[in-house]
């Protein structure tokens, strides 16, 4: 999933600010005890996730796909103190785990941890979110980005993850999530409604900024 070679990542780590101990053990544990642990943003992609929100001081985030909890935590971080991140995930079986790294971290009164489909909850937010960060399903990204545009005020953000998808948006047959990957990105690319940068980090990250309706 890395685009860049182990040498560079690790020297791009190395000069980092490090995880905090609670983070480095979601990492550790996801990687010992959960099922996909690719998944996990990790170090470098976590500590820009935190930086985004540290910069933009959101007042509300919208997380579409939780996994173990670690990129809610590094969002949240920039949580104004009376801010609000609710973040879905389909997967109950981690439920249980990603709640109690939640109390942890201190966020019981700040994180709004759903189960369910994203698809089914989104409808029913009201927002504002100045902040969405989509990492579920590849093939839902185009409908969740539509389903969250009008949630997101002029001059908010929307984040996806994956955007790179390990390089495969470059072969010449792409299989069906890679051709979502790559609907997805070229939708972005057109929608003068934002500007759009996508990072090569970790996966590949497509930051949007809305501009117009």
């Amino acid at each position: 999933m890395n685009i860049l070679n182990a040498g560079l990542l690790g020297y791009a780590e190395q000069h980092t600010s490090p995880e905090s101990e609670l983070l480095k053990r979601i990492n550790r544990d996801t990687h010992a005890q959960v099922l996909m642990p690719r998944m996990l943003s990790g170090h470098l992609q976590g500590r820009l996730l935190a930086m985004v929100s540290c910069m933009l001081q959101p007042k509300a985030i919208l997380e579409i796909g939780t996994y173990t909890g670690y990129s809610a935590v590094c969002l949240a971080e920039g949580l104004t103190p009376d801010g609000k991140l609710i973040t879905l995930d389909i997967n109950e079986e981690l439920e249980e785990r990603v709640r109690q790294y939640f109390n942890e971290a201190g966020l019981v009164n700040k994180v709004d941890y759903r189960i369910g489909n994203a698809l089914e909850i989104i409808p029913q937010l009201k927002g504002p979110f100045d902040l969405v960060f989509i990492d579920a399903d590849k093939e839902n990204y185009a409908r969740y980005y539509d389903l969250v545009f009008n949630l997101v005020p002029l001059g908010g953000y929307i984040l996806a993850d994956n955007v790179l998808w390990s390089g495969k948006v470059l072969d010449e047959k792409p299989d069906k999530d890679t051709r979502a990957i790559m609907d997805f990105n070229q939708k972005i690319q057109n929608d003068t409604r934002v500007e759009n940068i996508l990072m090569p980090v970790r996966d590949g990250i497509m930051i949007a900024r809305k501009v117009k309706d």
